[in-house]
């Protein structure tokens, strides 16, 4: 994709490569992928299993380093961060959202919302205020002290769309964030994320559903390692 000198970017990938060794043979997950992320964009990510979207999804994230290629997140060379520094940068940088919703059972909303306040230590009087700010965004305000269990999976989802904005990231991850949902409650997290991403964050969403990235402005497409297509609505 072509862009002009004065397009901000959240991210770019170059050439970049990711190799895992299995049983004594090396696998090629990722094979010079390539392509920019402009600041505000709305990406889906889409292939067939086994084609390298999980992968490309973890190193977007810092959750992992590539064998080979760049990429910069907001001007930094990942692979030249130290690994406080990757833990720092997805904390405070990037916000995770999972089609299992990884939320702890035994906590509320309120304090799932702020479990990464907490392991960061800025869980101070403003910063709750901020999670009861974002319960109300997502449209949970009256659960605050329900648990998970009493939760329906939609509702259990934007809990986890909120822990993912208590640190107020510019970049969100979705990983097959309506995987687990029904067609009505996946057009109520859709709306929900497009409301996010005209409020200028940028989001990267994979999914296996096409009428889900119908909805972004621009899907990938990979297979086998590499990127098929690219394509913005």
């Amino acid at each position: 994709m072509t862009l002009s000198a004065e397009t901000t970017l959240a991210a770019s990938v170059h050439e970049l490569c990711k190799d895992y060794v299995l049983s004594g043979e090396t696998v090629r997950a990722l094979r010079g992928v390539s392509f920019d992320v402009p600041q505000g964009d709305y990406i889906s990510i889409m292939g067939a299993s086994g084609s390298g979207k999980s992968t490309l999804l973890n190193l977007l994230g810092c959750l992992d380093r590539p064998t080979a290629g760049k990429y910069l997140l907001g001007g930094d060379d990942v692979a030249t961060l130290s690994d406080d520094r990757l833990a720092e940068t997805r904390a405070r940088r990037i916000g995770f959202v999972f089609q299992s919703y990884n939320l702890l059972p035994a906590l509320s909303v309120a304090e799932n919302i702020q479990v990464p306040l907490y392991y960061s230590g800025q869980l101070t009087v403003e910063a709750r205020e901020r999670c009861l700010e974002l319960a109300a965004l997502v449209g949970l305000e009256s659960r605050l002290r329900h648990r998970p269990a009493e939760l329906s999976g939609g509702q259990q989802q934007r809990v986890a769309i909120a822990r993912s904005l208590v640190n107020n990231p510019r970049f969100i991850l979705a990983d097959e964030p309506t995987g687990n949902l029904d067609s009505s409650t996946t057009a109520e997290i859709l709306e929900l994320l497009a409301t996010l991403n005209a409020e200028g964050r940028t989001i990267i969403l994979v999914t296996h559903e096409p009428d889900v990235a119908e909805h972004t402005k621009r899907t990938l497409v990979l297979r086998d390692g590499l990127l098929l297509s690219d394509k913005r609505r």
